[in-house]
Formats: C-alpha cells, sequence, structure tokens
C-alpha cells in the first residue's frame, strides 16, 4: 500500500479549481508535503463552495474542472512524486435542487418505481406513498405559489418533476401537485415529519443506502475510475458514522480500491478507539488535535475562567455533563425529532408500549449516548452505559428502557442478530450528538473556547505529558498511519486562533476583568449585553483572531450565537438581541477606549499566542501519524468557523515567502525568521519538519519521550521518534513571568545533533542533559535531526 508521509488539504472550488491545483503542485512539494489532499470533486450542487452536496457521484464536477482537470493535477502530482488522496461523500447527496441531481429526480418523477428508488432511504407509509419535501413558505400551504412550466412543477425557483399522465395544460398546479410521488410541504414540518433519512438537520441532503451492493456500485463508478486510471492514490471517507455498516462499507471500498490508504472523518471521544477490523489506516485526526491543545493549556487556570463563566452565568455554574444531556435531548426531541419518529414506527409490533412513551425512552437513551455511535455487536458497553444513564435520569420509564435495550441490541452476539431498528438507532445516535454537542453545547461552554472543538471534551481541560506520552505511544503501535490534523475546513476556529486563546488560562484573572470592563463599557454606552455567556464567547474570537475586520466579527457572532439557541436561534430568531450583540461588536471595534482594551489584552496575548502556536505545529508535524496542513495554515490564518475558514489563500504570497526562507543565507535574519506576526517562523518549520520526514522517513519509526528536568520541567515537553527529536514550550507566559529556562535539561540519546530550524548543532553526553535555555532561545520549539556518525 502507498502511504504518505504528510498531506497538503486544498479546497477544490470553481474559483480554485482543478487546473488551478496543478499549478500548485510545484509550491506543495517545495514546501516537504508529500501528498495532495483534496476537498470534495464529484458534481455538487452549482455555486457549492465545499462540495459535500454530491449531485451526481458518476462525474468531476465541470465547475471544479471536470475530468481533465483531474487527469491534469493527477499527471502534476505524480509527476512531482507527489500522491493524490481525495475526499468523498457516500453517506449523503445534494437535493436542493431537484433538476440537477439525476437520481432524485427519477425518484421524485416515479416514485417507488425508480431505479433509484432503493438510493435513497425512504419511509413511503409514513408520507403516504410520498416523499415529503419541506420547501413551503409560511402562507403557501393553499398551493397557490404553484406553476406548471414546460412540463414540470415550480415553486418560486424551486422546479419538480411531473410524473408521466399526471398532467394537462391549464390544470390546476395543486391539483396536478396531489398526483405526484411527492409532496411539497411547510419548511417547518420538517424536523418532525420527514420521511427520508438526511444528513444531520439538513433536509436538502438526503441520505444515500451504500449497504446495497448495487446502491453502492453506482454510487463509486467515478471512484473506482480514479484506482482504474491510477489518477488517485487515497480517500479520505466523509461522515462513516451515517452509513448503516461502515465495516462493511470499508471492506467494499477496499476491495474497488485494491486497499489503498483510507481515513475516516470518525470523531472519538476520550478513551474510544476505532473498531481494530475496519479496513483503514484511521482518523482524519481530531483525537490528535485535542491532545495537542490541552497539553498546551495550563490547568491552573481553570478554577478563574469557570468562575468568570459561573458570574456571566448569574451565579449557576454550568457542568458539562447536564448541558450536553439538555441539547441531545433538545435535538432529539425537536431539530432531529423526525428522526426518532421512524425508530418508533420500525419498533417491533409487540414492543408492548405506546408510541408517546417509546419515543420518550428512546430520546432519553440518545440523550445519554456516551459516543457517536456503536457497531454492534462491537460497542456494546456504550449501548449499555446510556440505557443506565437513562434509567437514572428517568427512573419512571424503566420498563420501556429495559425492553429498549433488547431490541436495540444489547445482549446481540452477531451483527444478523440486529433488528431493523437496532441498525437504524445506530446511525441516528451520532446525528443527536453531532448537533447537540458540537452544533449547540460547543456555544454554550464558553469557560475557555479553544476547547470546544470538533472532537474534543471540554471538560477535559488540561493534559498532563504522561498522558499525553501513553496516548502518542499508543498511536506508534497501533495506527502510525493515521492522520493528525490542527486546521479542517470543519474546525471551530483555526489552530493560530485555539493557541492565542489557550494563553488565556495562564492569566485568567486579567481576562476575566478585561472582560468586565467591556461589559461595563457597553451597558455605559445603553447595551443590554444579557447574554454574559455569549459575550465570552464573542470577545474570545474576537481577541484570538485579532485584527479581524467587522463583517467577519459579526458574521462569525451570529452564527455562534444562533447555533447556541439560548438568546436567539436560526429560526424565529430574537432580532432585539443580534442587534445589541452586533452594536456591542462596533463598539469594541470602533471606540477608542474599548478598542483600546482590546489590544492592551491581545499585545499581551499574541506572543505567547505565536509560541503556542509553533508548539502545537511542531507537535501535529511530528507525532505517530501523518501531519495533514490545511492550506494556508503554514502561515497563522487566524480564522473562524466556516465559511470563513474556507476563504481564498494567496498562494502567490506563500510561494515568495517559501522562496525567501530557502534562499535566505545561513546566519542572516530570513534563515531564522523572527517569530512576529508574518508567520515566516511557521513557514520555516512547515517546511523543515515536512521535508524531514519525507526525505528520512526512518527517522520517526518510533516513539520515546524525553525526561526533562529542573525547576520550571513543566514547561517544556518532548520526545524522540527514532532520530528525530522534538522538544517545545509549554505555558510560554507563565514561563517568562518566572524568568524563562535557567538550568533546566532535556535528556537526549547520546550523539550529535542538529536543531534543522537553527542548523545549530548540539551534543548529548550520557548523565549531561541538553539545556533548555540554550535549545529554545531562538524558537519556543526544537526539532533535532541525529547526525549521521
Amino acid at each position: 500500500m502507498l502511504t504518505p508521509t504528510s498531506t497538503y488539504r486544498l479546497q477544490i472550488t470553481s474559483e480554485q479549481d482543478l487546473p488551478r491545483a496543478a499549478e500548485l503542485v510545484p509550491y506543495i512539494k517545495r514546501l516537504g508535503a508529500d501528498w495532495v489532499y483534496l476537498s470534495p470533486i464529484l458534481r455538487a450542487t452549482s455555486g457549492s463552495d465545499h462540495g459535500y452536496d454530491v449531485v451526481d457521484p458518476t462525474e468531476v464536477d465541470p465547475e471544479r474542472g471536470g475530468s481533465e482537470g483531474l487527469t491534469a493535477l493527477s499527471e502534476a502530482a505524480h509527476a512531482a512524486g507527489l500522491g493524490v488522496v481525495v475526499d468523498i461523500v457516500p453517506n449523503h447527496q445534494g437535493v436542493a435542487a431537484p433538476e440537477q441531481n439525476p437520481w432524485w429526480w427519477s425518484l421524485l418523477a416515479e416514485g417507488r418505481d425508480s431505479r433509484y428508488a432503493d438510493a435513497f432511504d425512504v419511509d413511503w407509509a409514513a408520507g403516504g406513498g410520498k416523499v415529503l419535501i419541506p420547501v413551503l413558505g409560511d402562507g403557501d400551504e393553499d398551493l397557490s405559489a404553484l406553476t406548471v412550466e414546460d412540463g414540470t412543477l415550480h415553486y418560486y425557483d424551486n422546479v419538480y418533476p411531473l410524473a408521466e399522465g399526471t398532467w394537462s395544460e391549464g390544470e390546476d398546479p395543486a391539483e396536478v401537485h396531489g398526483r405526484q410521488h411527492y409532496e411539497l410541504i411547510n419548511w417547518r414540518r420538517g424536523d418532525s415529519e420527514l420521511n427520508y433519512r438526511r444528513f444531520f438537520t439538513v433536509a436538502t441532503l438526503a441520505g444515500v443506502r451504500v449497504e446495497d451492493r448495487e446502491v453502492f456500485d453506482a454510487s463509486h463508478t467515478e471512484v473506482s475510475r480514479w484506482f482504474r486510471e491510477g489518477l488517485v492514490d487515497g480517500l479520505r471517507i466523509d461522515h462513516p458514522d451515517g452509513v448503516r455498516d461502515p465495516q462493511d462499507y470499508l471492506d467494499k471500498l477496499a476491495e474497488l480500491t485494491g486497499g489503498a490508504w483510507t481515513v475516516v472523518e470518525k470523531i472519538l471521544e476520550p478513551g474510544e478507539y476505532l473498531p481494530g477490523e475496519w479496513r483503514t489506516a484511521g482518523t482524519t485526526g481530531y483525537d490528535s488535535l485535542g491532545w495537542i491543545d490541552r497539553v498546551l493549556t495550563d490547568p491552573r487556570g481553570q478554577y478563574e475562567l469557570a468562575s468568570l463563566d459561573t458570574r456571566l452565568r448569574g451565579g449557576e455554574p454550568v457542568r458539562w455533563a447536564e448541558l450536553i444531556h439538555g441539547t441531545k435531548r433538545r435535538m432529539a426531541d425537536a431539530g432531529l425529532a423526525a428522526e426518532v419518529h421512524r425508530l418508533v414506527r420500525e419498533l417491533p409490533e409487540d414492543f408492548g408500549h405506546g408510541d408517546e412513551v417509546a419515543y420518550d425512552g428512546l430520546a432519553e437513551i440518545l440523550s445519554n449516548f456516551p459516543v457517536y455511535r456503536t457497531y454492534l455487536p462491537e460497542g456494546a458497553e456504550h449501548l449499555t452505559v446510556a440505557v443506565a444513564a437513562a434509567r437514572q435520569s428517568r427512573p419512571e420509564l424503566s420498563d420501556v428502557l429495559a425492553d429498549l435495550a433488547r431490541v436495540l441490541g444489547a445482549n446481540a452476539a452477531h451483527t444478523e442478530e440486529l433488528t431493523e431498528v437496532a441498525r437504524r438507532f445506530q446511525q441516528t445516535s451520532g446525528m443527536v450528538m453531532a448537533k447537540g454537542v458540537e452544533d449547540t453545547a460547543f456555544y454554550r461552554y464558553t469557560q475557555l473556547t479553544s476547547l470546544t472543538e470538533v472532537g474534543g471534551d471540554p471538560s477535559v481541560f488540561s493534559m498532563t505529558p504522561e498522558t499525553f506520552h501513553e496516548a502518542a505511544a499508543r498511536r506508534q503501535r497501533e495506527s502510525p498511519l493515521t492522520m493528525n490534523t490542527l486546521t479542517t475546513h470543519d474546525t471551530k476556529r483555526s489552530a493560530a486562533v485555539r493557541a492565542r486563546i489557550t494563553v488565556l488560562a495562564e492569566d485568567p484573572r486579567t481576562w476575566s476583568e478585561t472582560v468586565d470592563t467591556l461589559v461595563a463599557t457597553g451597558r455605559e454606552a445603553g447595551l443590554t449585553l444579557a447574554d454574559g455567556p455569549a459575550v465570552n464567547l464573542v470577545l474570545q474570537a474576537l481577541v484570538g483572531a485579532w485584527p479581524i475586520e467587522r463583517d467577519r466579527a459579526v458574521d462569525y457572532a451570529m452564527k455562534a450565537v444562533r447555533e447556541a439557541s439560548v438568546s436567539t436561534a436560526w429560526v424565529d430568531g430574537d432580532e432585539e438581541f443580534e442587534a445589541d450583540l452586533t452594536r456591542f461588536i462596533d463598539l469594541v471595534l470602533t471606540d477608542p477606549g474599548a478598542r483600546g482594551v482590546v489590544e492592551g489584552c491581545v499585545a499581551r496575548l499574541e506572543g505567547p499566542g505565536w509560541a503556542n502556536a509553533l508548539a502545537a505545529t511542531a507537535l501535529q508535524l511530528t507525532l505517530p501519524g501523518v501531519p495533514d496542513v490545511y492550506q494556508g495554515q503554514e502561515l497563522w490564518e487566524p480564522s473562524l468557523v466556516d465559511p470563513d475558514n474556507r476563504r481564498p489563500v494567496d498562494f502567490a504570497a506563500l510561494d515568495t515567502l517559501l522562496t525567501e526562507l530557502d534562499a535566505a543565507a545561513p546566519g542572516t535574519e530570513h534563515a531564522t525568521p523572527p517569530v512576529d506576526g508574518t508567520g515566516a517562523a511557521r513557514m520555516l518549520l512547515t517546511s523543515r519538519v515536512l521535508r524531514l520526514r519525507r526525505e528520512r522517513p526512518e527517522l520517526f519509526a518510533d516513539y520515546t519521550p524525553l525526561t526533562v528536568r529542573g525547576a520550571l520541567a513543566e514547561h517544556a515537553l518532548g520526545y524522540d521518534r527514532g532520530g528525530a527529536a522534538t522538544v517545545v514550550t509549554r505555558f510560554p507566559a507563565t514561563l517568562a513571568a518566572a524568568g524563562g529556562f535557567t538550568d533546566e535539561t532535556v535528556d537526549l540519546p547520546a550523539g550529535t545533533w542538529e536543531d534543522i530550524l537553527t542548523r545549530r548543532e548540539l551534543t548529548a553526553t550520557p548523565g549531561n542533559g541538553i539545556h533548555l535555555a540554550d535549545l529554545l532561545t531562538t524558537y519556543p520549539a526544537a526539532i533535532l535531526r541525529r547526525k549521521d556518525d
């Protein structure tokens, strides 16, 4: 199996299409990346900026460069000695514009007689034999807005097919609509009545039944061609938890690709690991992202930050477990109610409990589920834990919970024993977790927002070096080809933003005073600022991404508070609250006093934040696994949640900077650029490490923790990968306050080592460690290569 030493992720769009990506190959190679990593490239909804709404899996998207563009990119990459990995989306297809999706169009036109009737996961009986489409606006339920044009049914810009023989010219469009295999319903009814599986709460992304062999083959014809013709070398699988049987899917995929390197976008909770039978190299790296952020977070700041949060909540402390139980239950009862109703419908006829109590029990189990999903019979203990927790929180449901545990497969010994509801429940639990936690609770739990990242548990405030080393050593033993990441298109904040926010844990009292001052300033200006945690969330984003444009700040804040659904929401939101928060952002950006407070805070966070960013980058690039660099992240790139993190990247500027760094004479400033806002130091680190990994992979074949000694030993972390050693600074602000390193040392295997960043040589002898004051004087991170004897 061909495997990468690193990857470089490109977002392929109509502007940055595949031919343009081919032109970037020389830069990517010079940076040191080993494979080019592409976002989804199959035909997506026209105008899509992300590609996850595939409408035709049988061709490369013409708007992204088409088949010719993929060939050009593949040829350029392979000629340069680079591999190609592509992100694919097996779980769902885009159906926002039915006329663009031939499978969905056929389903709507022909109903259950369509050749694609089995491709989508539709509960026909629940819709009275029709597919329910929640698209009608309030007041349009009388269907008076419908028209028939050119043999199709129109609802404003939405176009739907008409079944053969169901209409004639001049007929009332509402009557024509009534004869179709679909029914347009009010958009508000979708969350409770939708009768087809979707991606999370997005009705315009319809679930695909890849568990069916014919559907799998049909939806992977183009992917199969890529491997048959040698265009692509590996795959990244989006949302494997959504498919019916991930192990079976990965088995089929491995047959199709010949066992190509494949990673899955799987979120693991602390202490959870991928099923051993899965034919995958590992995950996309959110687990290691969490370790890195937490080992760089000072645990001493937790009490003060929690105290501030409690005060902002009016004196009521927040408890993570209680918070996510509530947000998940809310999602099960509202946003994903249609999915829970479908579980109820699929319970055995002799279940013995009414639909209402069955719904209540199912929703309660989902709300207590500790992981995204099980893969029964593997992971049955998670179902047992969830049922026990549900029984404890709702003892009056004990009887129905006991019966649900049985039908959900808690005691199943083989997959064949699973009921239909047990199989579907496994697809549903991840939806509730993702929407209830990532997309809701993460915006409500605002003590330290660098910890509310995809795949993370913010109640785990920090990680000790010992625990970090244990996790990394296990990765080396069990999944050395998994991916490691710091920033993706899905992260809530880029690594650089999180790195600066992390510094708040080192000086929490000053942050508390900053928040108090800014809130007081806002209220003096007549603002209400009634949601204290939301204000804290927004202020952390502002200082983390500072300097930031007004539109970016407001867009982020509005998305965050609507997702939190505390003081406003996406649907029927509170315009007055949103206007108040927007005025607060304007005040912070334009009022001299308020802006001065923020800039003063940023001045304290900036240097330590850059140090954290370099340390995190050094860890990510050298840990066991395959490091991925998200486009533009070789600089600081202080981006926030999507779509902010999908903004265009100035590759010409990146190429120029890399050229300058490579051309700099030893000993000159450009050879060791300062740690400043240019981000040149991060590019230097990224390029030097990626090149070393690509040229000398044998130096990264082991994992041994390094011992740090001295009074300030907690401020450093190091390990040896088998000839390449990494040493980084922890808690840089408090380290500086303590006067910096003096006599502290790190024990390296005896021999001569070269710091690949500064080109300095250091000699380690038995019993004599390397002084950190010497090793970490130029940069807060050192990457050491053992020199050949």
